[in-house]
Parts: C-alpha cells; structure tokens; sequence
C-alpha cells in the first residue's frame, strides 16, 4: 500500500498565495490610495526630512499591504538613486502602554543577545537607550507602527514625533508611519502628537464589490490552474466579502477555503456551491469567536436566552431574558447587572447577528415591548458558552446540548 498522503495540485497551482500574509508583486484596486501615499514618501527619495503618515481604516482594506508594497519599491529606488534610508516595522499588537512600545523598539534595533529585559528600567532611561540606537543609524530612517492604536498612552508617540525637535536625535531623519484600524483613535491623542503624528493621513475605504473582484482575480490568477473556477466563484467571493464590509482578507480566505472544500471532494472545479458551504462555515466559526469574546455578564444574558429558546420560550420579553439572567446569577450569588444594562446586551448581540428581535404592540393601551430569539442554533451556542456554563452549572433545559453525557458541568436544580 502506497503512503495515506499523496500530492495534490488539480486545482491548486500556488495554494499559499491565497494566504492572508502573501504581499502580491502588484496591488490592484487600491489605485487612489497608492497615489496619495506615493506623493507622501516622495521626499524621502530627495534626500528631504520625511513627513509622518497616519493611515487608517477597517481590517482587511489593504493598508499594510500597501504599505509594504510600496516601502519595498521605495527601497529598490534608494539603492538606484543611491538614497541612504532604512524602515523599521513594529506591530503593536500585545503592546499597550509606550513603556512596552519603546522597549519592544530598543530590541529591535539590538542583536538578540543585547536585548533588554521587558521591566524594571527607568523611563529616562529607556528612552535615552532608544536615542542611542537611533542615533547609530545614518540617512532617512522611517518606523512604522502596525496597529498601533493598542498603544494605549501618549508618551511614545509624544517622544518619538518630537526626539528632532528636543534635539534627542541628531545622526538621522526620522519619520513615522502609524497604521490603525481604529479611525476615531487619532481624536484620542494629545493634540501635540495628533499634529505631529498626521502631517499626512490616508484614509483606506472598505473594497467596492468591484474592486474586490479585481482583487480575486489577481490572486485566482496565481492560486489556482486555468479552469479550475467556475464562472460565478469571483463575482459571488467578491460579494459576499462586500457583505462582509468590503474586507478583502476574508474575501479572499472564503475562495481559499471554497478551494479546499472542492479539494477535499475531489470536484473538477471549483463551484458556487462550495463557496456557499465555505460562507456557512466561515459565519459559524466567527460567531463561535465572537461569543468566546464575550464579558462574563453578555455571556450570562446570551446563556438566559438560549435556556429560553431551548424550552420553545422564545421570542421572550426582555424583562423575560431579564429575570432568567438574574436567576442564573443567583445560583451563583453573583450581583446581576441592571435591567437597562442586560437591554444594551441585548441590542449589541442583535449587531453582531447573534440575535434578533422585534417590536411587539400591547394593543389597547399602545405601549411597545421588544421580544428576542437566537440567530444561532442552541447547539453551537451551546457549545461556545461551556466557560460559563461549567462555571454557573448547566440550566435543565440546555442539558440535552451539552457535549457527551455533560458530567463535567454541574446541573441547575
């Protein structure tokens, strides 16, 4: 017998160019974008003190990869001009307060062996340590700060944006380029730091269903042998991903995982079937994270609900939902949020199409009342509130859902 795993290329000829870090040698559908940010880098190549460029926008509308894309070209174009310049890419993800953001800095510019520790320095002294680095460096030198609205305090931005002016620099050009996927994060800063960080800002629009599908199709292009796509696959990605907020990451993890699918059944192409099988999944396993994501209290009021629905008793009343939250919180003499609190709950699922409601009329007396339902089956909900469910004890009616026999979650009388 042969080996189980056999190499498989029917439909697939570059399979990780559909992956979400694959920077393509050519961008398509960002066109506009390109130009404003290109004026904006342009006087880095002349040899002029960079400009500091704030670019925001959604997840998933080409900002790092444009920036990217770009940076590589302007590098190409320092080496031929003979342009001494150099860029230093920080993501600040899992980075909250400037102390974490220029220590994480420091160690960038270090060989690992001279990397500092993460705690226990002075801010005089960390700060003079980063000046010191910078200072070792010679020509334009830009950082760039991916996400770097998860820096919570100013003191970083405020420092770096001014290290010219104090006169903390003086061997290097200095520039920055913040990239965020929070647009209101600039409204937060220090009005120093707003002025100085957004000499130039860009702002990314989510992808129009036609610039998506030109989007694909460089990938599909690429990705897949010819063929391989029925003739509806890119139209349907493209808007299904408009849907989905014009995000093209996940456009393009939708005809990837449409692809698997068709791999898996061994199909001659890829269809608008398999795109919609894919599109089902891919809804599942976001709402399954976003409930994950939940505060133990939305949690709790979403765990109301679903014993509700589990006992046919939906749509319910909030003050419904609310008495059932309330009683799960007593079983654990825990203090339950307000009623007016557990209604936001309430609203805020609806958005994120956990739930739905509707406004009931009373009749005679003409007062309102809003009912809710899940928008989920109680099996996946089910399954994405086990935390919460082993903490406060399973409710009898959600029994039936618990994974096995449910003997690890203790039953509710």
């Amino acid at each position: 017998m042969g080996p189980r795993f056999q190499p498989d290329d029917t439909l697939y000829k570059r399979r990780n160019t559909l992956k979400v870090e694959y920077v393509p040698d050519d961008i398509v559908g960002r066109d506009n974008e390109i130009e404003e940010y290109e004026a904006a880098l342009q006087p880095i190549i002349n040899g002029e003190y960079p400009d500091n460029i704030f670019i925001y926008g959604k997840t998933g509308v080409g900002k790092t990869a444009v920036t990217n894309f770009l940076l590589n070209e302007l590098l190409e174009s320092a080496q031929h001009f003979d342009v001494d310049i150099s860029f230093i890419t920080l993501n600040c993800d899992g980075l909250s307060t400037s102390y974490q953001a220029a220590i994480s800095l420091i160690n960038n510019l270090r060989e690992p062996e001279h990397h500092i520790a993460e705690t226990g320095h002075p801010q005089s002294k960390v700060y003079r340590l980063l000046w010191d680095e910078l200072n070792g460096l010679s020509g334009t030198v830009v950082i760039v700060l991916d996400e770097i609205d998860h820096i919570t305090d100013d003191t970083f931005l405020y420092q770096i944006t001014r290290a010219d002016n104090n006169g903390y620099i003086d061997n290097i050009q200095l520039g920055l380029i913040g990239i965020s996927n929070d647009s209101t994060f600039r409204e937060r800063l220090d009005a120093k730091v707003q002025s100085s960080l957004c000499e130039t800002e860009i702002s990314f629009p989510p992808y129009g269903t036609e610039e998506l599908q030109k989007v694909l199709e460089q990938r599909a292009d690429i990705a897949f042998h010819k063929n391989a796509l029925e003739e509806g696959v890119i139209p349907l990605c493209a808007a299904l991903g408009r849907q989905d907020g014009g995000d093209a990451r996940r456009a393009i993890t939708l005809l990837r995982k449409a692809g698997d699918l068709a791999r898996t059944e061994n199909a001659a192409t890829v269809t608008t079937d398999h795109v919609e099988r894919a599109q089902e999944k891919l809804e599942a396993q976001q709402s399954m994270d976003i409930m994950r994501d939940l505060t133990e209290h939305e949690q709790l009021t979403l765990y109301a609900l679903t014993t509700l629905a589990a006992e046919d008793a939906t749509p319910a009343r909030s003050r419904v939902v609310y008495q059932r939250y309330k009683e799960l919180c007593e079983f654990q003499g825990r203090d339950p949020r307000t009623a007016r609190r557990m209604r936001s709950f309430l609203s805020d699922f609806e958005i994120l199409n956990l739930t739905f409601s509707r406004i009931e009329h009373r009749g005679q007396d003409g007062g309102t009342y809003r009912e809710h339902e899940l928008n989920r089956d109680i099996a996946t909900v089910v399954d994405a509130l086990q935390t919460v469910i082993s903490e406060y004890g399973a409710y009898r009616s959600i029994i039936e859902y618990l994974p096995d026999s449910g003997e690890e979650f203790t039953p509710i009388a």
